[in-house]
């Protein structure tokens, strides 16, 4: 149910000031936060990594239960339940692939206009290509065709960005392996500009931050039982 979940290795942009917290919407059966890059989701090991988007939820609203979780250098938004029940109810939705999730990133080698000629820049491409541990490099993920899950993203080109060979892409995960969109963008030849984890140098260093956020999030109100959406706005 996760899209991803960071390990030591990541690197990121500086978090938002302790304690911060942006909220989209609140009622009694869940939160909706918007979480920035650089602040972990859940807490990891050890003391230093306490802080961070379901702790802060918890000192503000006590009940918060985690659902899913995005990476640490991703931005965006996040569903936190307010009961069991209704962690359980969302688990499952994600679980069955019941949730519509979008994001949006800038990602490298890819000039707009060859890719409005080759394609229409507005449909929407697939990328099916099974997903493993790389046990010998956690916390990488590698496409592996023997022992991968499979996993599958749709991808469309928006817009070009402003640095050359850039371009501003949306991305929607059918399946939610961890690294997904990351690792799949990259298997294309078209890294996340700031990924520290699967770009080459030189496209990590065109963005102080990784440049992924999920900015779209819907799926059925678990208990007035009727169509959600939520947006956050891109960052970048």
């Amino acid at each position: 149910m996760n899209e991803s979940v960071d390990g030591p290795a990541e690197a990121a942009a500086a978090p938002a000031p302790e304690h911060a917290l942006d909220l989209v919407y609140a009622d009694e059966a869940l939160l909706i936060l918007n979480k920035p890059a650089g602040l972990l989701a859940v807490p990891g090991r050890g003391p230093d990594k306490q802080d961070c988007l379901s702790a802060r939820a918890q000192q503000s609203f006590g009940e918060a239960l985690v659902v899913h979780r995005l990476d640490m250098a991703t931005s965006g938004l996040i569903v936190m339940a307010r009961s069991v029940a209704v962690q359980r109810d969302l688990a499952y939705a994600f679980a069955q692939r019941q949730v519509s999730k979008r994001y949006e990133a800038v990602v490298a080698n890819l000039v707009f206009a060859e890719a409005k000629t080759n394609h229409d820049p507005s449909a929407w491409q697939e990328i099916n290509l099974p997903i493993a541990a790389d046990w010998a490099r956690r916390p990488l993920r590698v496409v592996d065709h023997a022992t991968g899950k499979p996993s599958l993203t749709r991808w469309r080109v928006k817009e070009p960005w402003h640095m050359p060979g850039t371009v501003r892409v949306e991305l929607e995960p059918v399946t939610g392996r961890t690294h997904q969109l990351r690792l799949h963008m990259a298997a294309l030849g078209h890294a996340i500009l700031g990924d520290a984890l699967y770009a080459d140098e030189a496209t990590q260093a065109l963005a102080p931050r990784l440049l992924l956020h999920a900015g779209t999030l819907g799926f059925q109100h678990p208990l007035r039982h009727e169509a959600v959406v939520f947006t956050a706005p891109t960052p970048f």
